[in-house]
């Protein structure tokens, strides 16, 4: 024991040495007795779109700005659109006019992408001269939303008041506010009357996965492909609202320092997105979706990776402190004015500005963008867009427009592309302009690392929604120990307390040699058990590390080892358990991927590893990922920065573009568009990197450690790797 005597001063075993405890070889066994399993709040049901999503406000303005600054980054990656892409072409269409009293109707086209069109009607005021502009994403329904024969009820009931006018709602604010003195913008969501490009039955009612679109070469909305691309109708939307911003701006009769925006339920999630990324919005009246319930129940309402941990009224709050009003109704905005408008009135008072945000409930209404609540609104813009018109405001009928008059495609004008085609070569196109936007942004940047980081890093960070945890989060429970005749074995449980997390642990101590300084984090595709060799003892790369004095650690991630029951594997990842659709988002717009608790979990043990510094030696930690774990622990040695001084990753020559099912273990939305494997590998620079399982060095990861002057080795084995100089 002399030799082990020297380095139980050392951080490493002075946090893992405990009373021997005489038992068999403790790696084969379970380090929860009983059969119990880690009390992991991961472990529990899964959240999904009708928990209770409440907003916490931060203590201080400058708490918040920077949850601001990271949900409004979030937001843009998980829309797809982090970085911005390349503001293409719109090559605006403007036709059709016709007149109504006090304002003109037009039609208007335009592309979003190149080859994708946004359709939709321009109200303008008869007046001359600049006017201030709104932006009205219509909501479920489609702008041409007709009430028809129950017209006559939501007049008895005072949801309307116009026969004609009300029996189209959405274009009765529009007809209004022109009216007021506002250019007024609505635009087709996907699916909807001439948005035809991306059906309804995909766009909105996809229920199955459909395999003949999941390929590499050949992927639809809704697949793996897509997923790791960030492609989603949602995504789709948001940037549709923003290039309508951009079509607005261009307008010679636009005053472009004066635009507000305003749609209902999923309108007003579009409303919620734009304003929380795009400051060009002054005023905001997000309808009907303000809540700490239901928060979107249409696939054109969810991505992945938005609300894990967040909410629409926190989304909402992205808006502040430009003046922000909405109503409540009896549908899941019920509890507004109790659950959320406290909370923003809150926020909206770190700014010193409470008064700029404003609810009221009208409980007697069901869901609705109705008459009563377009007067609230006229109220709101009329004092934010300074309108200076009298009040109250009330809202006229007008003779209606004919099916023609509204139909944007004609003859001079015909309907573009469609389907299934459309689809595919769109989500190619933009997939294949991320590539080359990303590539054009690296290549001819002063500081080629920097914009990487700046670009990929920032990505991954949000997608992974985790920093290395701070010196004190991670905790260690000692469990127990077993001498052998060549090395000490101990068991541990660590501890995430706050986000309640953890995961058992078995460390192998060097017990003939002194302890070098060196810990081995040993992240293994089959957790700790892929530490023992065929013989019930440390693995050939193990023992030999053990011989030369290094230490090694091994954990079980979640759904490894002692998460699962005895002889229970693992060939799919959850979903969430409230709907039969087969769409990716339902889940991971809520939760975060397995990969990424798996990333978690790495990060917290680097985070032990590194911050306990008791030692006077000096410790060196090198991240070993293999056995099908090498993408967990390159993602996480990417986050952990100069946490970890080595790395040896077995790729198994793995990508992620290999992935077709959501459900796979390995599935990391994004993955794909911000380079894959080879550039997660990348931001491991400049930290010492071996690679296991390529023929050749990445191009990807070669370039940007040639950049830094390092360079990237290959071996064949994680025993070869470790012997490396």
């Amino acid at each position: 024991m002399n030799s082990y005597a020297g380095a139980v001063c050392a951080v490493i075993l002075q946090a893992f040495f405990v009373s021997a405890v005489t038992s068999p070889t403790i790696a084969q066994q379970r380090i929860y007795v009983d059969g119990e399993k880690p009390a992991d709040s991961r472990l529990g049901e899964l959240r999904h779109l009708n928990n209770y999503f409440p907003f916490h406000v931060p203590d201080s303005l400058e708490g918040w700005k920077a949850r601001q600054d990271q949900l409004r980054t979030r937001i843009l990656v998980a829309n797809g659109i982090w970085p911005l892409p390349d503001r293409t072409p719109l090559n605006v269409k403007i036709y059709g006019r016709v007149e109504r009293k006090g304002f003109t109707v037009e039609k208007v086209h335009f592309e979003s992408y190149p080859g994708h069109f946004v359709s939709g009607l321009l109200f303008r005021p008869t007046s001359s001269g600049k006017h201030p502009a709104v932006l009205t994403p219509h909501g479920h329904g489609g702008r041409m939303q007709d009430h028809g024969d129950n017209i006559a009820a939501l007049i008895k009931s005072g949801d309307e008041k116009h026969v004609g006018s009300g029996r189209f709602p959405k274009l009765a604010r529009c007809a209004q506010l022109a009216r007021m003195g506002c250019v007024t913008f609505i635009f087709d969501m996907e699916g909807y009357v001439d948005a035809v490009q991306i059906p309804m039955g995909v766009s909105h009612r996809l229920t199955n996965r459909r395999p003949d679109l999941e390929s590499p070469e050949r992927w639809g909305f809704f697949s793996a492909q897509a997923e790791m691309r960030l492609q989603s109708i949602m995504g789709i939307q948001t940037w549709n609202s923003i290039r309508a911003l951009d079509f607005l701006e261009t307008l010679d009769d636009v005053d472009a320092k004066r635009i507000g925006i305003t749609g209902g339920s999923g309108g007003g999630t579009q409303t919620i997105l734009l304003g929380a990324i795009d400051p060009r919005p002054i005023v905001s009246f997000p309808q009907g979706m303000v809540s700490t319930a239901m928060q979107g129940g249409c696939t054109c309402e969810n991505c992945s990776l938005l609300r894990v941990d967040t909410g629409n009224v926190e989304l909402a709050g992205l808006f502040a402190p430009r003046p922000l009003a909405m109503t409540g109704a009896n549908d899941w905005t019920k509890e507004i004015q109790s659950k959320g408008y406290p909370e923003l009135q809150q926020l909206y008072g770190l700014y010193g500005k409470q008064e700029d945000v404003f609810c009221v409930s009208f409980l007697h209404f069901a869901h609705n963008y109705n008459y009563v609540t377009r007067q609230v609104m006229y109220h709101w813009f009329n004092k934010h867009m300074e309108l200076g018109l009298k009040e109250p405001i009330v809202e006229d009928d007008y003779e209606l427009l004919t099916t023609a008059e509204i139909t944007v495609w004609d003859d001079e004008h015909p309907q573009p592309e469609s389907g299934v085609e459309h689809e595919v070569k769109l989500l190619r196109s933009i997939a294949q302009s991320s590539q080359q936007q990303i590539s054009k942004l690296v290549n001819t940047a002063e500081d080629p690392v920097a914009k990487v980081r700046e670009i990929v890093g920032t990505a991954i960070q949000a997608i992974v929604m985790r920093d290395l945890p701070a010196a004190g989060e991670v905790e260690l429970e000692k469990v127990g120990k077993t001498e052998h005749a060549s090395y000490l074995e101990s068991t541990h449980i660590f501890r995430h307390k706050a986000a309640g997390e953890e995961f058992p642990a078995v460390v192998f101590y060097p017990n003939t040699v002194e302890w070098n300084g060196t810990m081995i984090l040993w992240i293994d595709g089959q957790g700790k058990a892929g530490m023992i060799g065929e013989n019930g003892k440390p693995n050939k790369a193990i023992a030999a590390a053990l011989g030369k004095g290094s230490a090694v650690v091994g954990i079980d991630m979640l759904y490894q080892g002692e998460f699962l029951t005895a002889g229970e594997t693992l060939d799919e990842q959850r979903s969430a358990p409230t709907t039969n659709r087969q769409v990716p988002a339902f889940t991971f717009a809520y939760n975060h991927t397995l990969f990424a608790h798996r990333v978690h979990d790495v990060l917290s043990l680097i985070s032990y590893m590194s911050t306990d510094r008791r030692s006077k030696k000096e410790m060196k930690l090198i991240l070993v990922g293999t056995g099908g774990a090498g993408p967990i622990a390159a993602t996480a040695g990417a986050i952990a920065g100069d946490a970890v001084q080595q790395a040896i990753i077995d790729t198994q020559g793995f990508r992620f573009a290999s992935i077709t099912s959501y459900l796979d273990p390995n599935f990391f939305p994004g993955a794909i568009k911000y380079g894959d494997l080879p550039a997660i590998l990348a931001l491991n620079v400049p930290r010492p990197l071996v690679l296991i399982g390529e023929e050749t060095v990445p191009g990807k990861t070669g370039f940007l450690y040639s950049r830094m002057g390092k360079q990237v080795r290959l071996a064949d084995s994680v025993l070869s790797a470790l012997q490396l100089k």
